[in-house]
């Protein structure tokens, strides 16, 4: 394979993937300074790398935010019904139960992607955002 048919790997992995081009070099056994240069002709050329990585972390951060609004309003919901004294539909309590795993999932990609970035990961755990979510729930324990 010709080292200029990596191109688009080699794309993929740092904008996709989260790879340093450190990394990408030593596992693809090409030089950093050639992935330099390729990172640097595709923005000349206005496929700017960094920003497309940029932009693919902003919409999974976005993403997160989303799913975690959406677990607080069920959650809220529900615990508003059990203090009313209603019946709590099965089906949400199930949603909300297969849901919160999932916010750690996002959590824990976006932590790995801002770590890649040499970037300290910053915000709650997600542990911590679990536990937000089960004491918004649950009230406090």
């Amino acid at each position: 394979m010709a080292r200029t048919d990596l191109l688009p790997l080699v794309e993929h992995l740092y904008v996709n993937e989260q790879c340093t081009l450190a990394e990408i070099a030593k596992r693809l056994d090409v030089a950093e300074r050639t992935l330099r240069n390729w990172k640097e002709k595709a923005k000349a050329e206005g496929g700017d790398w960094e920003l497309k990585r940029q932009n693919l972390l902003a919409s999974k951060q976005s993403f997160h935010e989303e799913l975690y609004d959406l677990a607080r309003d069920i959650a809220a919901s529900i615990r508003e019904d059990i203090k009313e004294k209603r019946e709590v539909s099965p089906s949400r309590m199930n949603f909300l139960a297969r849901l919160l795993p999932q916010l750690v999932h996002v959590k824990d990609y976006e932590a790995v992607a801002k770590a890649r970035q040499d970037h300290p990961a910053g915000g709650a755990r997600p542990e911590d955002v679990v536990d937000l979510i089960r004491s918004q729930l649950l009230g406090p324990s």
